[in-house]
């Protein structure tokens, strides 16, 4: 067993776990950090992979709404409506990823890619946050199917490395008319069937490359993923009850500087 291999996983794990549900994009911090320790075994996949670990700390943070739906699907109009509104804000990502996905990995997944979209969605954020909010939408439930299909194809922008996806559907749910909370929690929840199809999406067109021998690896990220997207899940309802997401816009163009900079000066190789 590679220990060093797996404290890299462990590192890796943390930075999806704790960036996948923050307006901050995890596949543009997992791309960068991977440069920085130099972790690029089959590193698509298991990236891919450890966000199975984000996801279900989304499933038992949120384990009695997934209950109430799953028992409510056949004989309760909420729970049918809030599977309908999942799916159709799933729709347009699933579509264009399908499409597309080969051609922004092959073009879009490096550094500054990734620096040049977050400075530019902290810029956005930025101005989301200082304009005028009109409040519609104060209940998840609440939703009705056009501001999830709004939702779902601002999910189509995050796409690009470096984006969010998080940041893109909560802070396209605040331009839409929804409560902090509910655009928080809405991204949430529209990010497990998103990202449970991308993973097994992935994993699928990948499997030749699995080996059991790199299951250790993949342990490891998978549950430090987990235990850091939890904490990270209940910290972020708490903190945009009261706050705004300004601190993650400066956070976002620091860090994109941080890239050119350090790219421009040789300092750092990053991946082009």
């Amino acid at each position: 067993m590679d220990l060093l291999l797996i404290f890299k996983a462990i590192i890796m794990g943390l930075v999806e776990g704790l960036t996948e549900f923050l307006p901050i994009s995890s596949t543009g911090h997992l791309i960068v950090v991977g440069d920085l320790i130099n972790f690029h075994n089959d590193g698509r996949v298991f990236e891919i992979a450890i966000q199975l670990g984000a996801i279900l700390a989304v499933v038992v943070e949120y384990r009695q709404k997934f209950t109430r739906v799953a028992l409510g699907m056949f004989n309760d109009s909420q729970s049918q409506r809030f599977i309908l509104n999942l799916f159709i804000a799933f729709l347009p990502a699933a579509i264009v990823g399908v499409l597309f996905i080969s051609i922004i990995k092959t073009y879009l997944f490096n550094a500054l890619s990734v620096a040049t979209m977050l400075i530019l969605g902290g810029l956005v954020i930025l101005w989301a946050e200082r304009r005028t909010h009109e409040t519609r939408v104060t209940n998840v439930d609440d939703m009705s199917w056009k501001d999830a299909l709004k939702v779902g194809l601002f999910q189509v922008v995050s796409m690009i490395p470096g984006t969010s996806r998080s940041g893109a559907t909560i802070i396209g749910g605040l331009f839409i008319g929804l409560d902090r909370k509910v655009a928080a929690e809405f991204s949430f929840f529209l990010a497990v069937p998103t990202m449970f199809a991308a993973t097994f999406y992935d994993i699928y067109k990948h499997r030749d490359v699995l080996d059991m021998g790199d299951f250790p690896m993949f342990a490891a990220g998978f549950i430090t993923a987990f235990i850091s997207a939890w904490i990270a899940v209940r910290t972020l309802v708490r903190f945009v009850a009261n706050h705004s997401y300004e601190i993650f816009a400066w956070y976002r163009i620091a860090f994109g500087l941080f890239i050119f900079i350090s790219a421009y000066t040789g300092w750092i190789t990053w991946s082009m």
